[in-house]
């Protein structure tokens, strides 16, 4: 009977060991995938790597400044969307000296400046670590954001942690070029660079995938009296589901396709360079296909888009958006609704400048768009086009 128990056992160390690699290989795919998602990601991550109480990404929005915007095992939101000057706490100081800070005990620290020992003891934390997230690329380096590791005690980050969150940092390093360079390169859909882009991404990553999957079936069948790693797998398929669809958007985006068959593409990109900069969770939910559309067409439903998360990033105390695409009454039918608190200028249909001219632009195409205040205090900015007649 011992026996048979040590081998249960090890065979549950065996697929536990297998399903942290899968995990590692999941993080490694998603950090190439998305720029939201890679910093997501690494918050996780860094948790999970070092066995941190929370784990956070500052974005920086200037050379001297940083934003939190991605966390990870916080309590409270204190900390989202804190805005970090060069020089002040913990990440500031990295910024500064362009290398890893570590302290025992935030608040007592006598290191760092403490104009956020307020948020710190709100979320309830003690030590923390910072590294810099750093650019190696175009013959420079230069920080891009900061990676942190924080405990809900005071102790000692030792030397591994700050190595393990170093190797972490470079990965993010990574991710964030190919983002920005997929961004730069975006108007030039059919150059050289995005087909072979486009090739390896297919041939690395898809692969990659096809292997993960195969894996995750093998698992399934060994670990149904394991309730916990089922958990734990159940997560990874998730992910693995959501890396298959980030891929197909990629490989989509660096296709030489028409601007209005890559429509779901563009509006994605629309949401997450929103939620990039407000901090603010957004996605896009296509409802159904849509039919194909012309590019003028297309055009305006992208600006509809850029319009409404303008509006929102400017005038809604929002927490969360959502815009929808999906098939309506013989048309097209965008939606951006938000949970923002703000009063509009005027109950009814808006008649801001913006909202105006679209409007126009869809009249002439035999559509509509009105901005109205919805009862909940969200606003939802709403365009709807006929579908092009076949001729």
């Amino acid at each position: 009977m011992a026996a048979e128990q040590r081998s249960a056992m090890e065979r549950v160390v065996e697929r536990s060991i297998a399903l942290d690699g899968l995990l590692r290989e999941r993080e490694a795919l998603l950090a190439v995938m998305d720029r939201v998602v890679a910093l997501h990601g690494t918050a996780r991550l860094i948790r999970d790597a070092i066995g941190a109480d929370s784990g956070f990404v500052a974005d920086l929005a200037s050379p001297d400044q940083a934003v939190i915007r991605w966390l990870s095992g916080t309590r409270t939101h204190e900390l989202q969307n804190l805005i970090v000057p060069i020089g002040q706490g913990i990440g500031g100081r990295v910024l500064a000296l362009g290398k890893p800070v570590r302290v025992s005990d935030y608040v007592s620290s006598p290191t760092i400046t403490h104009q956020f020992d307020a948020q710190v003891r709100g979320e309830g934390l003690g030590a923390m670590l910072a590294v810099p997230i750093v650019s190696k690329f175009d013959d420079s380096e230069r920080t891009v954001a900061v990676a942190y590791a924080a405990m809900r005690k005071a102790a000692d980050f030792g030397d591994d942690a700050v190595r393990t969150i170093e190797s972490i940092a470079d990965h993010a390093a990574t991710a964030l070029h190919i983002a920005t360079v997929a961004e730069s390169n975006r108007a030039d859909a059919i150059t050289t660079e995005r087909q072979r882009m486009r090739s390896a991404l297919h041939d690395s990553v898809g692969a990659l995938l096809f292997s993960i999957g195969v894996q995750v079936r093998d698992l399934h069948e060994s670990i149904r009296d394991n309730p916990a790693l089922d958990h734990r797998l159940r997560r990874l398929e998730s992910d693995v589901s959501a890396a298959s669809s980030a891929l197909r958007e990629s490989l989509l985006a660096l296709s030489e396709s028409t601007p209005e068959r890559a429509l779901p593409v563009e509006l994605a990109e629309h949401v997450r360079s929103f939620e990039a900069r407000t901090g603010v969770p957004a996605r896009l939910v296509q409802l159904a296909p849509v039919s194909p559309m012309d590019a003028e067409r297309t055009a305006l439903l992208i600006s509809v888009v850029r319009e409404g998360l303008l509006n929102v990033e400017k005038h809604a105390r929002a927490f969360s958006v959502v815009v929808s695409l999906g098939p309506c009454d013989g048309g097209v039918q965008l939606v951006v609704a938000d949970d923002g608190t703000s009063e509009p200028a005027a109950p009814g249909p808006s008649t801001g400048m913006g909202v105006r001219t679209l409007a126009e632009r869809a009249a002439r195409l035999g559509g509509r768009v009105s901005l109205v205040r919805d009862e909940d205090d969200g606003c939802t900015l709403r365009a709807w086009l006929p579908n092009v007649e076949p001729r």
